[in-house]
């Protein structure tokens, strides 16, 4: 089916042997046009079902009112989370949002970002794909003087705004709660390792066994184990070990804790008495599971409302004065059935 062109001011005008400009100044209701040409303008714009093209008129003031935002994955809870909470405050200032998947692709991401920049958007939130480590597409961002904002998964070979968790700490504090709950053997789910925010977990896990003695067992700590398929491949290699871990840290998502959860299901191992199982962000689903699941609580809606005044506040702020600026948000260990061995 033939899409029906758009009608603009010069169809108005055409109809209405006037100029176009007397049709913009009747449908903005600015000066120098009379009531009687106002009516028949307005009336005429209704009669053609005109849309008045607000990009276009946004554009011709110096902005698009839209922010871009591009995640890894949108059925997530944590980065729907976070969409809603931007979309929240920015609909109280007047903006729209396009919204994007990268699906973890580096390339895809690539192509998102492009589209964002070409259709004028006044910001782009990203959270980067777990796929790439070149960033000149983000260079590109800031090339065309368009507001770049990263949150969760950042890079820092870029200054830009960044909204992010403290995933070190909560870390410790995670597997510090497992080994207090009397596991010894605690293997770690680890994301790839060219992203920070996976690091930074490593390194929390690190941390907390250094801080109770407890040696690094180098068999139980498994790479790129981030989704449930691969939290359950990793769960079963790990558990067929011949001294296999008493406890799962799945650092990289609630989706790889619950694949640990599923494997030790079927190979009838129970949980939490033989197997401590930690996940991380909070997903809807980790509270129905049985047992519960341990997990982080990211405060993600609050993040997404913090990244939104944040940039609303650094465009309130003079050109001279703006600098580069990180946001960090304590997130929250939430104990759940499937860590509490001792009750």
């Amino acid at each position: 089916m033939k899409q029906k062109k758009r009608i603009t001011i010069y169809d108005i005008a055409k109809k209405l042997n006037i100029a176009a400009s007397s049709v913009s100044r009747a449908l903005n209701n600015s000066g120098n046009i009379n009531e009687k040409t106002r009516k028949l303008v307005m009336a005429t714009a209704a009669d053609l079902n005109y849309k008045r093209n607000a990009l276009a008129s946004n554009l011709r003031m110096g902005h698009s009112k839209t922010i871009g935002i591009v995640v890894p994955r949108i059925n997530q809870n944590f980065f729907s989370n976070v969409i809603a909470g931007i979309e929240e405050a920015s609909y109280q200032k007047g903006y729209n949002l396009i919204i994007c998947q990268s699906n973890e692709s580096h390339e895809k991401e690539v192509q998102c970002v492009n589209t964002l920049i070409n259709q004028h958007v006044d910001c782009i939130v990203i959270s980067v794909s777990a796929d790439g480590n070149d960033y000149k597409h983000l260079q590109n961002v800031i090339d065309n003087e368009i507001q770049l904002i990263q949150f969760d998964r950042v890079t820092d070979e870029l200054e830009t705004l960044k909204v992010i968790n403290d995933t070190e700490q909560v870390s410790l504090e995670a597997v510090s709660h497992m080994i207090e709950q009397g596991y010894k053997r605690i293997a770690l789910l680890e994301g790839p390792q060219n992203l920070h925010i996976f690091k930074q977990r490593k390194t929390g896990y690190l941390n907390a066994l250094k801080k109770h003695n407890i040696p690094v067992a180098e068999e139980l700590i498994v790479k790129n184990a981030w989704t449930k398929e691969l939290g359950a491949k990793a769960t079963k290699k790990l558990l067929n070990l011949p001294n296999p871990p008493d406890a799962i840290f799945a650092s990289t998502s609630d989706f790889s804790a619950l694949g640990v959860l599923e494997v030790a299901s079927a190979m009838g191992i129970k949980v939490p008495s033989e197997l401590g199982i930690c996940g991380y962000s909070n997903e809807a689903f980790t509270e129905i599971t049985s047992p519960s699941i341990t997990t982080i609580d990211q405060f993600s809606i609050y993040m997404g409302e913090t990244i939104a005044d944040l940039y609303f506040r650094e465009m309130d702020q003079e050109e001279s004065s703006r600098t580069p600026k990180t946001i960090s948000i304590k997130p929250k260990l939430i104990v759940r059935a499937s860590t509490r061995k001792m009750g």
